[in-house]
C-alpha cells in the first residue's frame, strides 16, 4: 500500500467532502498538523465538524479554517486564544460542544478502541451532564459520554519510517496518538522519514497499521503565548 505522498495537498486528495468530521491533533500550537490544516483550507471544503483540543490562534492552525468559515462546529476543550472563534460563537455562526479535557481525550481514545460509550464522574451536576444519561455506581453518580470517530484524522508526529510507524517528540505527543486510531482515514505529517527497520520497535508510539498516508512537512514552530520578565537589577 502506497503511504508516502509528496505534499499535503496530494495526501488529502479524494478524502475531503462537505460536512465531514475531522480530528486535528495538537495542544495549543504544539504538535499541530499545520501543513495538512493549510491544505484543508485550500481544498475549500466546508461545513466541517472539527474535533480538536482547541482552535489554534487567529491566522494560524485551525484559526485559518475559522477565518474562511469552513468550520460549522467545534468539539473542543479550550478555545480561549482565538478572537475569531469567540466572535463567531457569540454571533451564533459556530456551534460548540465543550468537553472537560480528560473527557475529550477519553472520548477519542474510546472511539479508536471501538468503545461506543463510557461513564465518568467528571461533569456530573454541571452543564456538561445536561441531556445525558446519569447512573449510580458504588454510591457515586457518573455521566455517560460517547466515543468519538472522525471521517479523517490529521496528525503531527516527529519521525516516521516508510511503513508509517510513528514517534512523537515530548509534549507534541498530546492528542495525536489517540486521534491516529480514531479516524476512518489517518493522514500524518512528520519532520523526518527514515527507511523501514531504522526505528527501534520499542520506541514506536503509533504502529503504521493506523496510518494511511504520510508526508514530510516544513514547520514554523510558533510560540502561542510569549511571556517575559525584566532581568533582575535591570
Amino acid at each position: 500500500m502506497r503511504k508516502l505522498f509528496p505534499d499535503a495537498r496530494s495526501a488529502l486528495e479524494g478524502l475531503t467532502f462537505d460536512g465531514m468530521t475531522v480530528m486535528s491533533g495538537g495542544f495549543g500550537l504544539c504538535g499541530i498538523p499545520e501543513n495538512l490544516i493549510a491544505a484543508l483550507r485550500d481544498s475549500r471544503v466546508k461545513g466541517l465538524t472539527v474535533i480538536s483540543n482547541n482552535a489554534g490562534v487567529d491566522g494560524f492552525g485551525l484559526g485559518q479554517l475559522l477565518e474562511t468559515k469552513q468550520i460549522s462546529k467545534m468539539i473542543s476543550s479550550y478555545v480561549g486564544e482565538n478572537k475569531e472563534f469567540e466572535r463567531q460563537y457569540l454571533a451564533g455562526e459556530l456551534e460548540l460542544e465543550f468537553n472537560p479535557q480528560g473527557t475529550l481525550a477519553e472520548r477519542i481514545r474510546a472511539g479508536g478502541a471501538g468503545i461506543p460509550a463510557f461513564f465518568t464522574a467528571t461533569g456530573v451536576g454541571t452543564l456538561v451532564a445536561e441531556g445525558k444519561e446519569v447512573r449510580t455506581f458504588r454510591d457515586r453518580e457518573y455521566v455517560m459520554e460517547t466515543g468519538l470517530v472522525a471521517d479523517l484524522s490529521i496528525v503531527k508526529a516527529w519521525k516516521a519510517d516508510e511503513a508509517g510507524n510513528l514517534i512523537y517528540r515530548k509534549t507534541a505527543r498530546n492528542f495525536n496518538p489517540m486521534m491516529a486510531t480514531a479516524g476512518k482515514v489517518c493522514v500524518v505529517e512528520v519532520e523526518e522519514i527514515v527507511p523501514v527497520g531504522t526505528l527501534d520497535p520499542d520506541h514506536i508510539h503509533t504502529p503504521g497499521i493506523y496510518v494511511d498516508r504520510l508526508i514530510q512537512g516544513s514547520f514554523e514552530k510558533r510560540i502561542e503565548q510569549r511571556t517575559v520578565r525584566a532581568r533582575e537589577g535591570a
